[in-house]
């Protein structure tokens, strides 16, 4: 039993290892590919949070909550209708009231 413990550890320490090894390599195979260091190298999204406001970046293009609400109050004056939303809300609504009322009559 102990050999078994023994070599299942050094086999699952032998994998830990390969795998931060191939990290490694990975990492530094981009770099190698890439050709040159760039300290302003960015990642495919990033997100800054301030007190009221948030920021985000996808691919390189600012995103703000800003944009959308712009966005928010063009579908408002569109008067974009959605049946299934509509019908949603109102299911929800009656089940809501259902609950409410079968808890009222069953604390009675």
């Amino acid at each position: 039993m102990k050999k078994f413990m023994l070599k299942s550890f050094v086999a699952a320490a032998l994998m830990f290892i390969s795998v931060l090894t191939g990290m490694e390599l990975a990492n530094n195979g981009i770099h190698k590919m890439k050709g040159y260091n760039d300290p302003n190298f960015q990642n495919a999204v990033s997100i800054n949070e301030n007190d009221k406001d948030f920021q985000a970046t996808f691919l390189g293009k600012n995103i703000s909550s800003h944009d959308l609400e712009a966005k928010k109050k063009k579908l408002e004056e569109m008067n974009a209708f959605n049946f299934f939303s509509s019908m949603g809300k109102k299911m929800s609504e009656g089940m809501t009231n259902a609950s409410e009322k079968l808890i009222q009559k069953i604390t009675e």
